[in-house]
């Protein structure tokens, strides 16, 4: 049986031979210990990148969020973040559990504005309102289609953020896809927020990791957090090994991922496909598509039976389905997924 076009998420891909070789090179430590080099390496590297003082790598991208969370709130706190966030839809909820906060989500489509965050934050001297104590930001923002968040819409935010006490933190797990798309550098992206988070295994196409970069006083909080959920590892300079591998050879091609997406996108459109899709949110590797209630298909069903023809999406939702481009799949393969997509939607 043909290998299926693969287009759930990016995080499908498989190491290269050349990164499978840099992970198998890679010199090792105790981590805990801080004696990893691999992993110190890449600390360092990305602390300068995302023009931080420190960073701390962690296994997943749902823990560097929780540990950020921890770090910058107390029990009780309240976050306001964007509708259909990751932290709020897609981490169990980590925040209640972990850290003891409620997710107040604001704005629409992947987007807030200042004056909304001014609008949402509680007053403080009102003695039955949690304190609003952080906002987060997700850049790009995956339910919402991979699309970029303005930076200028950004500043505007942390400045508010800053004049109201509030701390900041930027959910970057696709922060390069972000970089890639409006040409502003990562450290610019970064600079606004107190504590900042990447994944090496969204877009970069690394076996795991991720990464939180921040004040050294704020990394060194989290190294605690971090500790107590159990994610303080061993001789991780093995992950680490595969995203400076990644940093090196993988980041560079990512306009390739976001040309594909966009392909994709636009042969559903041009074959006459009967989804709801903006083509203006198609900015990054990630597009995002409705069916509508007059189509006899749901999304379950949709990605059921488009598995059986070898291409498989993702049901985000009862009628919401989503396509993730990658190192992994050819312009050619996502072209060809589209095609049985609207061979699928034809007569429905």
């Amino acid at each position: 049986m043909p290998t299926p076009i693969d287009l759930r998420s990016d995080t499908v891909t498989r190491p290269t031979e050349a990164m499978r070789a840099a992970m198998a090179a890679a010199p090792v430590g105790d981590d805990q210990y801080g004696e990893d080099p691999s992993t110190n390496s890449l600390q360092a590297r990305m602390a300068e990148l995302l023009g931080k003082e420190a960073a701390l790598w962690l296994p997943t991208g749902t823990m560097a969020n929780q540990v950020a969370v921890r770090t910058l709130t107390r029990p009780g706190d309240e976050v306001v973040a964007c509708r259909e966030s990751h932290l709020a839809w897609h981490e169990v909820g980590g925040a209640a559990a972990n850290a003891g906060v409620q997710i107040h989500e604001i704005g629409h489509a992947g987007l807030f504005s200042a004056d909304e965050l001014r609008a949402a934050a509680k007053p403080r001297n009102f003695p039955i309102f949690p304190n609003t104590t952080l906002v987060e930001i997700e850049n790009t923002h995956n339910r919402a289609g991979g699309i970029v968040v303005p930076q200028a819409e950004v500043l505007r935010i942390c400045a508010v953020a800053r004049e109201l006490n509030l701390a900041t933190f930027l959910d970057g797990a696709r922060l390069w896809n972000a970089s890639a798309a409006s040409g502003v550098a990562l450290h610019e992206l970064a600079a606004p927020f107190d504590l900042v988070s990447v994944a090496f295994s969204k877009g970069l196409g690394a076996p795991g990791g991720s990464l939180l970069a921040g004040s050294k006083a704020l990394i060194a909080a989290a190294h605690r957090h971090r500790h107590r959920m159990g994610g303080a590892m061993r001789q991780n300079g093995i992950f680490s090994a595969a995203a400076l591998h990644a940093l090196d050879h993988h980041l560079p091609r990512l306009g390739e991922d976001h040309a594909n997406a966009r392909a994709f996108a636009e042969r559903l459109l041009k074959a006459g496909a009967p989804v709801a899709l903006e083509l203006a949110s198609v900015q990054t590797n990630i597009v995002v598509f409705h069916l509508p209630e007059s189509l006899s298909i749901d999304a379950p069903t949709l990605s059921a039976r488009a598995r059986e023809r070898g291409v498989l999406v993702n049901a985000m939702g009862p009628r919401t389905v989503r396509a993730v481009t990658h190192l992994d799949v050819s312009r050619a393969q996502c072209v060809q997924a589209s095609q049985v997509l609207c061979v699928l939607l034809e007569h429905c």
